[in-house]
């Protein structure tokens, strides 16, 4: 769970750096493309094939366009004008969308009060960090692009729930899913910006990103959901944040502001919260 955290807080470390030297468009094709070889040899250890049938890729792709290539290309976009620490605690608010987007749907029914509240409390604290108010606020198109590929990452969930499920192979089937987002992804690149001069650290980050922050994060995920279960797998939310907030301030020197660390303090309480379930009440008979 460490390591999960670990490399999985820290790729918002690695595409900040990786944008010295490529645009964000590139870096979302290049971690894709990185974490599918990494994904598909691990596949090919465990004798997991590749997912077959049209029907199963179409779904793939759905997933894919919305898990990876959408908020890939949306983090690296956001964290061009926003401290990668704010990156990772933005990407915490993923749940509350998710409970959002039930309620809008109908999916989440006979929500206890607690959840509700947790929802709110989630995204005062989003406001919290925002600021709007202030001059010195982080509202901007960076800051809702987070937030966009936080929701993202929510509508995939949701999908890959109903879709994907219990398909087995999940190696294979992870690794297929971003092989499609490679491809997906590639097909912005006629339209984005200018690349940044070359920069040797800018391709250790992005080759850091792909490998360790994004295929062997899906790996470790897979394995402790096996291990621990759903319920403690969820716990490595908790720590995103702080490790990326932390390593934003040790080596990029990013600024830890009162009201940032109290706004990731009343996200992470809102996402307890909606994670309370309602307990069953007994009826003698």
């Amino acid at each position: 769970m460490g390591v999960l955290a670990l490399l999985w807080g820290s790729a918002f470390l690695w595409i900040k750096l990786a944008l010295r030297g490529f645009t964000p468009i590139e870096v979302a094709v290049l971690r894709s493309v990185l974490g599918a070889a990494v994904l598909f040899v691990l596949a090919r250890i465990a004798g997991q094939r590749m997912p077959r049938g049209r029907v199963v890729w179409g779904r793939l792709a759905v997933a894919a366009f919305f898990c990876n290539a959408v908020p890939f290309a949306l983090f690296s976009i956001g964290e061009q004008t926003v401290d990668s620490g704010i990156a990772g605690v933005l990407n915490a608010t993923t749940p509350l969308w998710s409970l959002l987007i039930g309620l809008v749907l109908g999916t989440e029914r006979g929500t206890h009060p607690a959840r509700l509240g947790g929802l709110l409390l989630g995204f005062a604290g989003v406001l919290l960090i925002f600021a709007p108010w202030e001059r010195s606020g982080l509202f901007g198109w960076g800051a809702l692009a987070l937030v966009a590929a936080a929701a993202s990452y929510a509508i995939a969930f949701a999908y890959m729930a109903r879709k994907l499920a219990g398909t087995g192979a999940p190696l294979g089937t992870s690794a297929a899913q971003l092989g499609a987002a490679s491809g997906l992804a590639a097909l912005a690149l006629p339209v984005d910006g200018g690349r940044p001069g070359f920069d040797g650290l800018a391709v250790l980050a992005v080759v850091l990103l792909g490998v360790f922050g994004t295929g062997f994060t899906f790996y470790l995920n897979y394995r402790l959901i096996e291990d621990e279960g759903p319920t403690g797998a969820a716990v490595v939310g908790y720590l995103l944040p702080v490790v990326s907030v932390a390593l934003g301030a040790v080596v990029l020197g990013e600024g830890v502001t009162v009201r940032v660390v109290a706004g990731m303090v009343v996200v992470l309480a809102g996402v307890g919260l909606t994670r309370v379930k309602p307990r069953r009440v007994r009826v003698a008979a």
